[in-house]
């Protein structure tokens, strides 16, 4: 099978232990299905090999975008984490949930004046700061709530990570970051060291998701660790955070490839501190953020068939009842899945067809070109490793009702996000 969470007992799909037709009958369709044991094994991969390799100071910073909802956070507050958080949004919920907002990160190339002041309000440990505008702005909104903000500056090591241009955001010209090789950053850095109410205790950067190819952080950190040797000869400026970002990449399909992360880590920090000791710069706490790496594989989604058409001589088509409403993955990168028919995982695979959605959109397709046994209305399907960037990209398109999440654990199955209502989605309509 595609993970280990998933098992096939008397001809049917378990999922973290659990029958998944038992589940969509209970819960209803479109579900989505997390398993909270593997968020908590693939977060304690994660911290164990960054102190192991890293030292104590190493921290794993979970990458809400991925998937945000309260019930993440504690999960992710429990194992010792910290958080990156990209909106007002995801401040807000995981304040709401009792995460320690000092351990937080607060990200993204476009922050408001108001999102500023709602992030230091609610004691965001820190800022990574996008660009030069934004800069004055934190100095502005802090000299006025009287504090001083801890800050990294971002910064874009110009790799190329040999991923789909959608998720790569290193290179010189990303939307994310100031350019290291233009010399935009090093001025990036004078102006930040030069405001009263800015700390700026690191670097960021990120060059990408779905990251397989072994060089990527080696060469990232290389560029990154020559720019700090720069700043520290040059302005004596001491690197206490080196934030790598995210992006390794998960198995969506047999046919693809496992990375071994905790030992992908262990030879990044070989190559780190072997590489600061003949630059001669003291070592930086090294920060991580995975996000998909952490949710991905512990997620699957659960539908329903309402039609099998076929079209003699051309194609046959399966629609559920979810979609690019729950899953816009397909129809924005061609994300590929591994699907299954779960009361069916030992009947032959006779039918060779297209898995869609039901929305008003040609390019509404969960998977093309899928051998799956016959099939008719009624009948339930799984689609497999949903668990990033699936709900937290979940739309009203068609005005369709966001899925609820289940969570699944040794204690048993609980709704973590209600199914939205009719009457919730239009509630801020005038």
């Amino acid at each position: 099978m595609i993970a280990t969470n998933l098992k096939i007992k008397d001809g049917v799909l378990e999922f973290a232990g659990f029958s998944t037709p038992a589940l969509a009958r209970k819960y209803g369709t479109p579900l989505y299905l997390m398993d909270e044991q593997r968020i908590r094994d693939n977060c304690r991969m994660y911290q164990k090999a960054m102190t192991e390799f890293f030292g104590e100071k190493a921290l794993t910073l979970y990458a809400s975008k991925a998937l945000c909802f309260k019930r993440m956070y504690e999960i992710v507050s429990d194992e010792g984490l910290g958080i990156d958080v990209v909106s007002s949004g995801e401040v807000h919920t995981a304040a709401k949930a009792g995460f320690p907002m000092e351990k937080a990160f607060f990200h993204g190339n476009n922050k408001t004046d108001e999102d500023i002041a709602f992030a230091m309000d609610r004691g965001v440990g820190y800022f990574v700061v996008d660009n030069v505008e934004e800069l004055y702005a934190i100095e502005h909104i802090a000299e006025r709530k009287g504090v001083t903000q801890k800050c990294l500056l971002r910064v874009t090591p110009g790799i190329d990570p040999h991923t789909y241009d959608a998720v790569a955001t290193g290179k010189v010209d990303s939307k994310f970051g100031v350019p290291i090789e233009t010399g935009q950053a090093e001025e990036f850095y004078n102006y930040a060291a030069a405001l009263p109410h800015l700390e700026i205790v690191g670097l960021h950067c990120h060059v990408g998701s779905m990251v397989f190819d072994e060089d990527v952080y080696e060469r990232t950190a290389q560029i990154m660790l020559e720019f700090m040797a720069k700043l520290h000869d040059k302005y004596g400026f001491v690197t206490q955070f080196l934030d790598l970002g995210g992006g390794y990449g998960v198995r969506y399909r047999e046919s693809e490839g496992v990375v071994d992360i905790a030992y992908r880590i262990s030879a990044l920090a070989d190559f780190m501190k072997e590489l600061a000791a003949q630059l001669n710069i003291p070592f930086p706490a090294v920060l991580l953020e995975p996000g998909r790496s952490i949710v991905a594989d512990a997620g699957l989604t659960m539908y329903t068939v309402g039609s099998v058409k076929r079209i003699k001589g051309y194609k046959n088509y399966v629609s559920v009842d979810g979609g690019m409403t729950d899953n816009p993955r397909y129809a924005l990168y061609r994300s590929q899945y591994t699907v299954f028919a779960p009361e069916r995982m030992e009947a032959p695979p006779t039918l060779h067809c297209d898995v869609v959605g039901r929305c008003c959109e040609s390019d509404d397709i969960i998977q093309p070109d899928v051998w799956l046994p016959e099939l008719r209305r009624g009948d339930l399907l799984a689609v497999c490793t949903t668990g990033a960037y699936n709900y937290a990209m979940a739309s009203h398109y068609n005005r369709i009702p966001n899925a609820p999440i289940v969570m699944l654990s040794s204690k048993g199955a609980s709704v973590a996000v209600k199914r939205e209502t009719l009457d919730q989605m239009i509630k801020n309509d005038a």
